[in-house]
Formats: structure tokens, sequence, C-alpha cells
């Protein structure tokens, strides 16, 4: 044959077997998504938003699990954002080729692969030890430092894509290096920055290793993050490895409150992403 018969036949191959792989990880998506809304969706009703985990045979729902996790998850994310889009910038705009930034992105990359359950025991260990309780607090933590080495590295490769001819233009004019990324090239980037947060989010919503070691959980409500904290996760843990078909009934809810949440979140990102691109 041909060299380019052999091209020709290498592509269709190479297209194939792309075809099949992407059938396969689509169908696995549709498997595990089926499996959430059909065990989950016969529970969803008003109670799940408006009482608190209930006792086993009563009835009653995920408030004050739900409420602890748009709290953890919100200080968490509050903390990643600021620490990770600052920590990023340097990596991308001042120690990009300094041998400091090269330990930095290696120790950042070691914490991205890092096991929940050891962040969840170095927090235990920092803040719940010391002060002898667990506490919102030190599940915001723990959350925080599973969330901001995506921010970085994302905030750092989004940074690094923006064209050099935009700090050149700004600091031509006169303005300090520090005005160019805060006004040109943060605003430049402002789509990567959301997806940023949208990775870190996605990466905690369903954390449960270290919030059974810094939260632990509460099974009445609590909005105060000093104190232990219910969240979803933690709630689903325990309600899925229990006896009672109720108890399971709310973790099958639970699960999917998680997944739709993480849905929708997506969604709205693409849709400004989108917006913030239209003339």
């Amino acid at each position: 044959m041909s060299r380019a018969t052999n091209r020709r036949l290498a592509n269709s191959v190479f297209v194939v077997l792309c075809g099949i792989a992407t059938v396969i990880a689509l169908g696995a998506l549709v498997l595990i998504l089926w499996t959430l809304f059909s065990k989950g969706i016969g529970g969803l009703d008003v109670m799940i938003f408006t009482h608190d985990q209930p006792a086993p045979g009563s009835p009653g729902g995920l408030r004050n699990a739900i409420v602890g996790s748009l709290i953890m998850c919100g200080l968490g994310m509050a903390i990643a954002l600021v620490v990770g889009i600052l920590a990023g910038t340097w990596l991308a705009e001042y120690g990009a080729g300094t041998k400091y930034g090269m330990v930095i992105r290696f120790l950042n990359d070691v914490l991205i692969s890092a096991p929940s359950i050891l962040i969840g025991l170095f927090v235990y260990e920092m803040l719940v030890a010391p002060f002898h309780g667990f506490s919102g607090y030190a599940g915001a933590v723990a959350l925080a430092f599973l969330a901001t080495p995506i921010v970085v590295r994302t905030t750092e490769d989004i940074l690094s894509l923006q064209p050099g001819a935009l700090r050149e233009a700004g600091m031509a004019l006169g303005a300090s290096r520090a005005f160019v990324i805060r006004r040109i090239i943060w605003k430049s980037a402002r789509t990567g920055l959301l997806t940023a947060g949208l990775l870190g989010f996605a990466r905690i919503s369903g954390e449960t290793a270290p919030l059974l070691f810094t939260s632990l959980g509460n099974q009445f409500y609590n909005a105060n993050p000093s104190q232990p904290m219910a969240s979803l996760p933690t709630t689903i843990f325990q309600f899925a490895l229990s006896a009672y078909d109720d108890w399971q009934r709310l973790a099958w809810v639970g699960a999917l409150l998680i997944a739709l949440a993480v849905l929708a979140i997506n969604i709205i990102g693409r849709y400004l992403a989108r917006e913030t691109h239209r003339p």
C-alpha cells in the first residue's frame, strides 16, 4: 500500500477507537445519572428542604445537611479562589522561569493528587485536636486545601495563554505590571478564571473523608461554623451504610442533589462565559 493509503487507514482506525471510547464514557455517565434519578427522584419533595435529619422510621429531610454543605463549600471556595488566583497569577506572571516557581509548581501538583483523607487528617491535627472540637470552619479549610491546587493550576495555565501583546501594550502606555495584570490580563482571562472556580467546586462538592475528620456531622440544624456541622456527603455516607430503608432513600436523594447542583453550576458557568464573549 502507498503511504497515503496507510495514513488514511491509520486515521480511520484512530477515529473509530476515539468513537468507541466516547461511547463507553457516555454510556457509563448515562448509567450513573439514570441510577441517581431512578432511585432519588421518588424521595425528592418539599420536606427534603424544610425538615432536618430524622430518626429511623420517622419523616424528615436533609435541611441541616444542605445548609451545612452550602456554608462549608462557600467558605472553602472563598479561600480557594483568593489564594488560588493570586498564587496562579504569581506563577504565570512572576515566577514562570524561576527555580522557586518550579518548586512551588511541583508542590502544587503534588497537592492536586494528594488523597483527601490525608488532607482531612492534616487539618484535624491543625484545627481540631488543638482546639478540642470539630467545627464547620475546619471543614471549610479542609475543602479549601483540596480546591486551591486546582484553582492555582488552572489560573496559571489560563494566564499563560494570554497574548504577550496585551502586557506589552499596557506597559507601553505607562501602566505598572500589577495594574496591567489586574485590569487587562484578568479581564481577558475571566472566562478561564470562572472555569477554575467551577473545577474547584466540582472537586469538593462530594468530598466525605476530610469532613469526617473536621466538621464531623450534626443531626440537628446548625448554621454556626464554629460548631460541628452536617453536610450532604457525610450524611449520605452515614445513611447509605444504615439498615433502614428510609435513611437509604434519603441517601439517594442527597446524591441526586449533589449531582444536580454540580450540573446546574456548570450550566450557569457556561452561559456566563458565552455572555462575556458576545459583542
